[in-house]
């Protein structure tokens, strides 16, 4: 009778647990080992209606806007995801350069402590340091496998591009113009105008040295393009600063200047490139003109990539959810565990089965020989 109570009370017990289980979140896809659930879909959702919102959508606009997003949430995570798993079977690795992109992010955030640095990434990015490390580390690595798989093979010839330059010259006559790299070092509070007056000086002499200027405004300039190693773009003939333009514009490519007082601190240019008025020549756009002819082949080579992906891997999408980027004739359906019903066997029909294995063990089958010409230890 206790045993009989105790059953009933762990039965109880089981009931409860089970009416207190809740669901965290639910899958809406499976894709190879990976899933998709709601709450990715819907925090997606969200980031692209904010950033829609920045751009000043609203009302109509804004919900058109959505409705056209929204058909390509679930395939762009799927591409990621596919991209990902397509990373771990080439065994790419991107390590090093997950670790250089944040300890640039600390070194350019001035945050030493790496405690105080993760508390940073946190509050900026609203994700955990572990989460914000995997996110970059899965970008380098779906880059990786887009430049390798599909950017690498689409060849731009020659000839071709100078087939394009000789029927698009008019697109290549542009004024003079200079193109220049900066390395800002700021008069900070803690420190007086004479230091950084000194650091200035300091990098502008290895500059002229011929050290790598865009390295050197990667890891010393306090400017926002530090992060394009010092890129500052091309400028035409008085859209600079009168005393910046008077220092650079008669000067030819590689030059360096000194340190300029700027009042909030000391600026160090290099002219990348100083490009005459007139038509450009077919070597100073030939990088131009091949971006120009490879951009077009880049979205359909990608999606076919992507296609080619969707059709060896292991898929799996809910009903309600549609991915943009299916394969055509390629099987999705989702399958419920719940619904596979487990095959069953009685007992009766597993000593059936071990009966005739038997038999057959020892009735001769039709034309073959029954001889033995082994021996046997029992004589």
């Amino acid at each position: 009778m206790r045993h009989q109570i105790l059953l009933v009370s762990l039965a109880a017990a089981g009931l409860a647990s089970a009416a207190e289980i809740t669901v965290i979140d639910e899958i809406i896809a499976k894709v190879n080992g990976d899933i998709i659930t709601r709450g990715d879909y819907d925090r997606t959702r969200k980031q692209l209606e904010a950033s829609l919102r920045e751009q000043g959508a609203t009302g109509q606009r804004l919900a058109e806007a959505m409705r056209d997003a929204e058909q390509n949430i679930l395939r762009e995570r799927i591409d990621q995801l596919l991209l990902q798993s397509k990373a771990k079977e080439l065994n790419l690795n991107v390590d090093s350069e997950v670790a250089k992109q944040l300890a640039d992010i600390q070194r350019n955030a001035k945050i030493s402590d790496p405690d105080k640095f993760q508390q940073f990434v946190k509050e900026q990015t609203g994700m955990s340091y572990e989460d914000y490390k995997n996110d970059r580390k899965n970008d380098l690595l779906t880059n990786r496998v887009i430049r390798q798989e599909v950017s690498g093979r689409i060849q731009i010839k020659k000839e071709e591009s100078q087939a394009y330059y000789e029927l698009h010259k008019d697109d290549f006559k542009r004024e003079e113009r200079v193109f220049l790299r900066e390395i800002l070092v700021a008069i900070q509070p803690a420190t007086d105008a004479t230091a950084a007056e000194k650091k200035a000086k300091d990098l502008a002499a290895r500059g002229k040295k011929g050290e790598k200027f865009d390295e050197l405004a990667h890891n010393n300039s306090d400017a926002a393009s530090a992060q394009q190693d010092g890129d500052i773009g091309a400028y035409e003939k008085g859209k600079l600063r009168p005393e910046i333009e008077a220092t650079v514009w008669d000067q030819q490519r590689g030059y360096v200047t000194d340190p300029i007082n700027v009042g909030n601190g000391f600026l160090i240019l290099k002219v990348e490139e100083h490009q005459k008025a007139g038509l450009a020549s077919f070597e100073e756009v030939q990088n131009e003109i091949t971006n120009k002819l490879f951009n077009p082949r880049f979205a359909p080579e990608l999606r076919r990539y992507l296609t080619d992906l969707r059709v060896n891997a292991f898929l799996e999408i809910k009903p309600g959810y549609e991915d943009s980027g299916a394969a055509p004739g390629k099987n999705t359906a989702w399958v419920d565990p719940a619904e596979i019903k487990p095959e069953t066997i009685t007992k009766e029909q597993v000593a059936a089965k071990q009966r005739k294995r038997r038999l057959l063990g020892v009735v001769p089958i039709p034309g073959t020989s029954t001889q033995n010409t082994g021996t046997s230890s029992s004589k």
